[in-house]
């Protein structure tokens, strides 16, 4: 297994806050995903290109699952991650950890999200 993440999901209770959110700290557009299944559920996707390095995902809204901060963190690639560190509070959420170092690895930043999901973000500036 190279690169094992093929997908992602963050789970939210208020979809237009988090689309707000995601939308304001990264400077992008979310599209609305048709529903694949017979749940009651919303999701909106991240710009994706199918032939690039990495994983794409989905903001999704559904009864029964609640956003958290303590469980799997999914970290966004950034050009240098202080710039999206900047418009996170801003944009609703909240600095958990400001940009460190991680060595040879680049840096990192934690932030909570409007939803209270943990995420990270990563750069290598």
């Amino acid at each position: 297994m190279n690169n094992p993440i093929g997908w992602f999901e963050l789970y939210v209770s208020d979809m237009a806050r988090a689309v707000k959110f995601y939308e304001s700290v990264f400077k992008i557009k979310l599209e609305p995903i048709g529903n694949p299944t017979e749940e009651q559920l919303v999701m909106r996707g991240f710009p994706s290109d199918m032939s690039a390095y990495g994983a794409s995902g989905a903001l999704v809204c559904t009864e029964g699952v609640s956003p958290s901060n303590n469980s799997t963190i999914v970290y966004f690639s950034c050009e240098n991650c202080a710039e999206e560190e900047a418009r996170v509070g801003v944009s609703g959420g909240s600095i958990v950890r400001s940009k460190m170092s991680i060595g040879d690895y680049g840096y990192v930043a934690l932030a909570n999200d409007s939803e209270g999901n943990m995420i990270g973000l990563h750069s290598m500036n």
